[in-house]
């Protein structure tokens, strides 16, 4: 008899990359506070139904978690951008703005080919990043 010893657990490639840790938190305590919300407002159903006096004070609460569960979600979004925005997300230009730099390129090429060599000493002049609009 061949036996031979199989895996039970076969690792596949993940389709996505894994969420930061940050906003992973966020959207654990966003899912658990709508769980709570959707819960609050079954259990305020069932006292409306059975005319129960617990009803109004479910309600208020069930209103004030749902307010805090779209708040929760919104902190879901809010970090989520905050860590694109830290952490250098890879994004392309537009056409339109690599035509642009490529033309404004291809015209300091031929400025410098056209000008006489300056007698600045090899001095160059100061570095002005491009995100003061200059």
């Amino acid at each position: 008899m061949d036996v031979r010893q199989r895996n039970v657990w076969v690792e596949e490639p993940a389709r996505r990359p894994r969420m930061a840790d940050p906003v992973r938190a966020a959207a654990v305590r966003a899912v658990l506070i709508s769980a709570v919300a959707l819960v609050q407002g079954m259990i305020d159903v069932l006292l409306a139904v059975g005319r129960s006096w617990l009803s109004a004070p479910m309600l208020l609460t069930t209103v004030l978690t749902s307010v805090v569960a779209t708040w929760a979600v919104l902190d879901v979004w809010v970090t989520r951008q905050v860590w694109n925005q830290r952490n250098g997300v890879l994004s392309s230009p537009s056409s339109a703005a690599r035509a642009r730099r490529a033309e404004r390129r291809r015209a300091r090429r031929e400025g410098r080919a056209a000008a006489p060599p300056s007698g600045t000493g090899g001095r160059r002049r100061p570095h002005i990043p491009r995100h003061l609009g200059v």
